[in-house]
């Protein structure tokens, strides 16, 4: 991590349309106030359908309707209002081609990725592949495909399925999730110490971060204080004093 910058966590699935909706707000709120580059973002897994069929063959809104226990048509009012606050933020949603999928694979992808200091530009492309034009995010050859827009080596992305690499990482973010009481996705944490849950509108975003760089800056000029008065040593030990109970 890089000390100078304000450390963003971000629990997310792909198949979660607010959680590409709550990318961009933040992305919006950081560019308003003028940091998108004093910022590290770290994005962790979270599996929202972990236990849907392979080759699941249903809609979008055949699923809505079947989980919440609504009609066809309701379900598809539901997803043209979240369409709707997408395409205010420039997304272009296209619930009718999307194509549910455990997502395991591309969350793989996705540790694969920040490897490469590439995370956040593999995330933004993922969430375009399955909104916008429908792909399958399960099928390894799209990933491979996608790998190579993002210039990683399709053997590189190969391997990664083969050896079945990036699993234990993945659950380790879901299990930390647990702990710290996210149930639902998208989950911001900024520094440790603040959350926002959920797909927020840019301004409590700006809120937050305003909020967390206020904090960092604090911790900063106290830590400087105390350097500046304890005059520390090469070593790093703070240097006897006047006064002091020395040893």
């Amino acid at each position: 991590m890089n000390s100078n910058k304000l450390k963003i966590e971000i629990w997310s699935d792909l198949v979660c349309p607010f959680c590409y909706i709550g990318k961009r707000e933040l992305e919006n709120a950081l560019e308003s106030l003028e940091k998108t580059q004093a910022v590290e973002i770290e994005w962790k897994s979270f599996e929202l359908m972990p236990d849907l069929p392979d080759n699941y063959d249903k809609s979008s809104y055949q699923f809505f309707a079947e989980k919440y226990g609504t009609s066809l048509a309701q379900a598809k009012m539901a997803h043209l209002q979240v369409a709707q606050r997408a395409k205010s933020l420039g997304l272009d949603y296209q619930f009718d081609k999307t194509q549910l999928v455990k997502t395991q694979k591309a969350h793989q992808f996705l540790h694969f990725a920040k490897t490469k200091n590439k995370q956040t530009q593999a995330k933004e492309r993922l969430f375009q592949a399955f909104f916008t034009e429908g792909k399958k995010l399960d099928a390894e050859h799209t990933l491979i495909a996608l790998g190579k827009e993002l210039g990683f080596e399709p053997t590189e992305i190969e391997t990664i399925f083969k050896q079945k690499l990036y699993l234990k990482e993945i659950e380790n973010d879901i299990e930390e999730a647990r702990k710290i009481g996210v149930r639902g996705v998208p989950f911001f944490v900024f520094e440790g110490k603040y959350a926002v849950s959920g797909a927020q509108p840019k301004e409590a975003f700006v809120s937050v971060l305003q909020k967390t760089f206020e904090m960092l800056a604090k911790k900063s000029n106290d830590m400087a204080a105390a350097q500046t008065e304890g005059k520390t040593d090469t070593t790093g030990q703070a240097a006897c004093r006047v006064g002091d109970d020395c040893l």
